[in-house]
């Protein structure tokens, strides 16, 4: 009999640790934090606004355009982060990225920045995965965090999003973020 809950209890926990949450990248290291603030926008949507269509699973499924500005002139590199703070199994990552160069502030449409390694979402695929949120949710929050740092990042392609904050850890000058909703 005690053999049978244990192994119930093995089985639940795997179970568990293979949901949306454990495998979408979910974090658990803390944001850097930096006293300057990056400003973040995109001429797609507006903070706290509705991410079109188009930049998610039932569109095209391309990044939306960005645009970072404020950045300290001693930026020697951009990482961003695109989570769903909202996803049912814990905070889903969308979209890693490190190492894009930090002049290059407007990124268009489909287009990592330029000199970017892209990391693994978690969809498990490497690049932008969009929103794409359980039919019949509220819509979730998507949050775009933009990191300036003062050093590149030496991180596998495999790195986790904690992997990536704690690299920035006691490295970022500055951090700004764009919120985006949308539901399906």
């Amino acid at each position: 009999m005690d053999r049978r809950l244990v192994i119930l209890a093995a089985a639940a926990a795997l179970g568990l640790a293979s949901g949306c949450g454990d495998d979408g990248g979910g974090t658990s290291a803390p944001a850097p934090s930096a006293a300057q603030r990056l400003t973040v926008s995109s001429p797609a949507f507006t903070d706290g606004g509705t991410i079109p269509r188009r930049y998610t699973c039932d569109g095209e499924n391309v990044s939306p355009p960005l645009t970072v500005s404020g950045a300290p002139s001693t930026t020697t590199t951009l990482a961003v982060l695109v989570q769903d703070p909202d996803a049912p199994h814990g905070t889903f990552t969308h979209w890693l990225l490190w190492n894009a160069d930090p002049h290059g502030t407007r990124w268009p449409a489909g287009q990592p920045p330029q000199g970017a390694v892209q990391g693994r979402n978690g969809f498990k695929k490497t690049g932008y995965g969009g929103p794409c949120p359980p039919k019949g949710d509220k819509p979730h929050h998507y949050v775009f965090s933009v990191y300036a740092a003062d050093r590149t990042l030496d991180l596998p392609s495999t790195a986790s999003p904690d992997d990536v904050k704690r690299a920035l850890t006691g490295h970022t000058l500055a951090t700004g973020t764009l919120t985006g909703r949308y539901g399906r």
